[in-house]
């Protein structure tokens, strides 16, 4: 056996892992996560026996839709690649998802094709949301902090809004009949004029509850308009589409069903006595106007405020006129001197009398003096038509 260089080993252990793994799939925990100044990402994926090092490029990190943390359980998809001046390896990704995520997005986009071709998402079939509703009606864990939040709202907002707690299960394999239940049975008794169904943020797991086809069926039949308010602001449900109304979180929700009556009692009032004060205003000074004047008085005034302005468009008009004459005339004496200078300087009008242009085909420069030819150098002449080749003997 040989002896290897560094550089040589190196490159063979590059040449045989790379050509062995350009694309692997690996699944395990997030740890150090590093995100460089530079805007790519760099960590490591562990389990319980071993390591291995790992990047992901800022213009691939830029579009991940979720922020990576340690602990995560991840599955990555990309290329093995031997980094030479270190002599390490690592995983170049060009994807990562939350391990599981990548079954559960995927069985969410069929549902969403799915009902979406049934129409149960139409913008047509989605009802307004009443702007000053006398009772909100909210789906969710009556011992989960969505509801509180609602409720801190709604207290602060708009105390006079009765609420009324539909309870159920947000998560679990429980919890979409009940949550799909209590909407039926709100919209049965009609007990609310606008319904909040939703839940606090959680994993998309957590969340699954909120895009089963029996809470969409119902959120789509439901007489009662519906805003859809599950989790944060980058979570999503297919309850969001059905929805007539989709927030970002639930309090966003508390606050879009309640418009504060103080305030806009006192902005109606503001612009009424405003707009009093200015009809008043106005009357008051066309009867101190108008009182002088007799028909016949203001006819007179009108034409004498007139007739100037009417003499001095007609001169506007005559001096627009001579100006644009001027102008005109210019811009064609102008055009005839350019016209004239473009056709003495068209090379096919001087070739056309007689001239050629000649080329040394050794040096492929257009030959000005009879010094920047030498004997046996073959010249091109280029007439007005054709070309003709050329030996030089002296």
């Amino acid at each position: 056996m040989g002896i290897y260089s560094v550089t040589a080993l190196t490159d063979l252990i590059k040449e045989h892992l790379e050509g062995s793994f350009s694309t692997v799939s690996v699944e395990g925990e997030l740890s150090n996560c590093r995100p460089s100044s530079t805007g790519h990402l760099y960590f490591t994926l562990k389990d319980t026996a071993s390591c291995i090092s790992a990047v992901m490029f800022k213009h691939r990190f830029r579009s991940l839709p979720f922020e990576p943390k340690d602990g995560m359980l991840l599955r990555v998809h990309g290329s093995i690649s031997v980094y030479n001046q270190r002599g390490t390896y690592q995983i170049v990704c060009d994807e990562i998802e939350r391990a599981g995520e990548g079954e559960i997005l995927a069985l969410l986009e069929k549902r969403k094709r799915a009902f979406a071709d049934e129409g149960l998402f139409d913008e047509d079939k989605k009802l307004p949301i009443p702007r000053f509703p006398r009772t909100v009606g909210v789906v969710s864990s009556p011992t989960g902090a969505a509801v509180r939040d609602i409720l801190s709202i709604l207290r602060r907002r708009a105390a006079d809004i009765h609420v009324i707690i539909l309870p159920c299960p947000v998560q679990g394999s429980d919890a979409a009949p009940i949550i799909a239940r209590r909407i039926e049975q709100a919209n049965r008794w009609k007990l609310a004029d606008v319904l909040i169904v939703g839940r606090g943020g959680g994993s998309l797991e957590d969340l699954l509850p909120f895009s089963e086809e029996a809470v969409v069926r119902a959120i789509a039949a439901s007489a009662i308009p519906v805003v859809s308010a599950v989790g944060h602001e980058i979570d999503w449900a297919l309850s969001d589409f059905a929805a007539d109304l989709r927030a970002p979180t639930p309090s966003a929700a508390a606050e879009l069903v309640s418009a504060h009556r103080e305030e806009t009692l006192l902005a109606i009032k503001s612009a009424a006595e405003l707009l009093f004060e200015t009809i008043k205003t106005r009357l008051e000074r066309a009867h101190f106007l108008a009182k002088p004047f007799s028909p016949a008085e203001m006819e007179y005034r009108f034409r004498a405020l007139l007739q100037p302005r009417l003499v001095h468009f007609d001169d506007a008009k005559e001096e627009l006129l001579i100006s644009f004459g001027n102008r005109l005339a210019d811009v064609r004496k102008r055009l005839e001197l350019a016209k004239r200078t473009l056709e003495a300087a068209n090379p096919a009008l001087i070739l056309e009398k007689g001239y050629s242009i000649v080329t040394n085909t050794r040096t492929g420069a257009v030959v000005r003096a009879a010094s920047e030819a030498g004997g046996g150098d073959i010249l091109v002449i280029r007439p007005l038509k054709g070309e003709i080749e050329a030996v030089v003997k002296e």
